[in-house]
């Protein structure tokens, strides 16, 4: 059965903001030029592609997003959610524009994997999907297969936009991400004025408790 989607995540490891993940179903023929790994393309270059990507009525784009308060859930972890996001993209791609023909053959994909056991996470994404699909679950996926790298420029364009509004409504919060010095300082400093995290950081992540902590032991040494 010939691949006909792609489907990849942006922001799994960021303390700031949610997870996005996407799915791109097309011929790979009619992609634009220059798809790759959004990891390797410039945010402009990933702009002008993922605006192309939805222009273009021969191909399916479907997004997902992953709000912090869903990956804080005690009931649930990273994974699962990735997992049922990517499902219900499959099924948004596979209802739309499909012809007889694809609908009774059904339709095969590549998803980049989040487990270590690609298997599993391939089986796992084939159960959440309720659309007639051939799943195929690969590490490094957007480095190989042209709709998964076209997965991962919209997923990334996504979750840039989220920080980009984010940073509009509260001010320099850097990528998210807890190497990023910016974001360390934001959280610093929000704990600090609010006594609490942000609602949109996550507050599972380490990163989360370290700044509730710092912001307690400095009330506490002022005390």
């Amino acid at each position: 059965m010939e691949r006909s989607f792609g489907v990849d995540e942006a922001g799994r490891g960021p303390v700031l903001g949610s997870l996005f993940v996407a799915c791109v179903r097309a011929d790979p023929a009619v992609l634009p030029a220059g798809i790759d790994d959004s990891k390797r393309l410039s945010p402009a270059r990933r702009e002008t592609l993922a605006d192309e990507l939805r222009a273009d009525d021969r191909i399916a784009v479907a997004t997902r997003e992953v709000t912090p308060s869903a990956i804080d859930a005690p009931d649930t972890d990273l994974n699962a959610l990735t997992i049922e996001a990517a499902g219900a993209t499959i099924d948004s791609v596979a209802s739309i524009g499909a012809d007889a023909k694809a609908t009774a053959d059904g339709l095969a994909g590549v998803v980049d994997a989040c487990d270590t056991d690609t298997e599993r996470f391939g089986r796992r994404v084939h159960e959440a999907a309720t659309a007639d699909v051939e799943i195929t679950a690969e590490h490094g996926a957007d480095e190989e297969h042209a709709l998964v790298g076209a997965a991962s420029v919209v997923a990334k364009v996504a979750r840039d936009a989220h920080i980009a509004d984010l940073a509009d409504e509260h001010g320099p919060i850097g990528s998210g991400y807890p190497s990023d010095p910016t974001t360390r300082e934001f959280l610093a400093e929000y704990v600090r004025e609010h006594g609490d995290l942000p609602p949109f950081a996550r507050r599972s992540w380490k990163t989360s408790r370290e700044a509730l902590a710092a912001a307690e032991q400095s009330a506490l040494a002022e005390f």
